[in-house]
């Protein structure tokens, strides 16, 4: 058993240079034991780095990375007790899917009838039950993920990496399989890494997120922390969209020039007579554009002082000829002080 007072993973001060380019660059990072931890951002962010070098493939530059309290900066990866699922599967084509499952406690010379034991145990967590048999070429994309998934959890890991398993996989299928990883991750209890540049993705599965941005970890909370209170503008318009208003119009609405950020979905749209409530902002503005997109519409408004706010609204009561016809009009932007998230310059 892990002991759950000292972290899975701890950065200290962990950098990787690859000559002059910082990959990541002195980053400290606390992930929990239990946690479904992600780490989002861009492509060349660190992220992926950061996942390698936990999983002993790359060795910092400087700093130090523990893995329950244990120094692992200098250890292969054989001598990590983590297990890696990567986009492409990775599993061996000659294989059937019982013997793919089954390749790591082979490795360590478990007898047979206990190797097939397990192996049955993980195709029914993974819901493939009865596909022992199979080649992977036989299966879909999501059932080779599957496969991939429960080979890597058969060996009881104490940490499992995923480095964008569900790329690969079309929009549908990779949210249902979102679902279900988290569901598999509440089960075995074993802390979980993902690394991942879809933030949608990052805020159904994680308990907690990482931001990284150039090398650096930007901001880490819980997706509601991550979305609700961006600490940056980097972060309010990586995850999500969100409309980042300063200068005189901050000032204006506000009384300080200090940038803040409004989530699109926090903005009504009303009719230029409406009065704002007494905790409510208004601005005034013409429709610029309008997209629709049949559960809600997105509605690009040009506010007074020349800043472009995008709006999103349910399509609760009206149609695509209802929204598209608002196009041209004047409107009263109206939202909530408390939808305010002030985020530096």
């Amino acid at each position: 058993m892990t002991n759950s007072s000292i972290p899975a993973i701890r950065f200290d001060q962990v950098s990787r240079y690859f000559g002059e380019v910082k990959a990541v660059d002195h980053v400290d990072l606390e992930i929990r034991d239990g946690d479904f931890f992600s780490m989002l951002g861009p492509s060349g962010s660190g992220k992926t780095t950061c996942l390698r070098m936990i999983a002993g493939f790359d060795r910092p530059t400087t700093g130090r990375i523990t893995l329950y309290g244990q120094d692992v900066s200098d250890l292969p990866p054989y001598e990590r007790d983590v297990n890696t699922v990567f986009q492409d599967y990775a599993l061996f084509p000659h294989m059937t899917v019982a013997d793919n499952i089954a390749y790591g406690l082979m490795i360590k010379g478990v007898s047979k009838p206990e190797r097939m034991k397990r192996v049955d145990e993980m195709l029914e967590m993974v819901q493939l039950a009865g596909f022992g048999s199979r080649k992977p070429s036989q299966l879909s994309g999501g059932q080779r993920q599957r496969v991939a998934l429960a080979r890597a959890l058969i060996n009881h890991p104490k940490v499992l990496l995923l480095d964008e398993p569900l790329g690969a996989l079309d929009l549908k299928l990779r949210q249902q399989m979102q679902i279900e990883l988290k569901a598999i991750q509440k089960s075995v209890g074993i802390t979980f890494i993902f690394v991942t540049h879809d933030q949608e993705e990052a805020l159904t599965m994680s308990d907690r997120i990482a931001v990284f941005n150039e090398g650096k970890i930007v901001q880490v909370g819980t997706p509601a922390e991550i979305y609700e209170m961006p600490a940056s503008p980097f972060v309010a318009g990586f995850v999500g969209t969100s409309n980042l208003i300063g200068g005189e119009l901050a000032r204006r609405l506000t009384g300080s020039e200090q940038m803040f950020s409004v989530r699109p979905e926090k903005i009504h749209i009303a009719s230029p007579s409406d009065k704002p409530e007494k905790d409510m902002v208004a601005v005034d503005g013409v429709v610029r554009d309008v997209i629709y997109l049949g559960l809600f519409t997105r509605y690009l408004v040009e506010a007074d002082g020349g800043v472009d706010l995008v709006v999103v609204e349910q399509n609760l009561k009206t149609t695509s000829m209802d929204v598209l016809s608002a196009k041209g009009q004047k409107v009263r932007l109206l939202w909530h002080r408390d939808h305010i998230s002030r985020v530096g310059g």
